[in-house]
């Protein structure tokens, strides 16, 4: 009987542990960010990055609203990917025509999503895309990190930092 019950209890901790595991549906989380121009951030993002766009859909006023999102405005969402890959993790841009905000030096100076860091099996490709859209490097082009791999950083047109990192 005493084993029995340590068995049912250790049974009980493994099926709340796992049930604990598995609370998300998603094992990706979705990234919204808010650009000044749309059209020139989708160009970046995905001519000059390399991500897909691989959906779309609208906010209508109503909906904005009631979800609280905005005070009652309409927007349409840009969904991109690294890979069009139901489980990856998607990059949603959106825009409300906001004014571009204060381009800052570095990440240390101000708050919320500051950057995103993106890995590619070799960099030559990105590194070249940026060169012919006058991207301006942040970093070295590119630096060399202690484990081999090499590091580019830039930001996009409303200043998010884009970590660059690969072979």
């Amino acid at each position: 009987m005493k084993h029995f019950i340590i068995i049912c209890l250790l049974l009980t901790t493994t099926v709340g542990l796992c049930q604990a595991e598995n609370e998300f549906d998603k094992s990706s989380i979705s990234i919204g960010v808010i650009a000044s121009d749309l059209k020139t951030s989708l160009d970046f993002y995905t001519n000059i990055i390399g991500m897909k766009q691989t959906g779309e859909f609208p906010v209508g006023d109503t909906l904005s609203k009631k979800t609280g999102l905005t005070n009652g405005v309409a927007f349409d969402v840009k969904v991109l990917k690294l890979h069009d890959d139901p489980n990856a993790t998607e990059y949603k841009l959106l825009s409300f025509k906001n004014p571009k905000s204060k381009s800052d030096t570095y990440i240390n100076e101000g708050n919320g999503m500051r950057y995103i860091t993106l890995f590619y099996k070799s960099l030559d490709a990105v590194i070249q895309r940026l060169k012919d859209n006058n991207i301006n490097f942040l970093s070295e082009e590119p630096t060399h990190i202690p484990d081999g791999r090499r590091f580019v950083l830039v930001q996009d047109p409303d200043g998010v930092f884009v970590e660059l990192i690969g072979k």
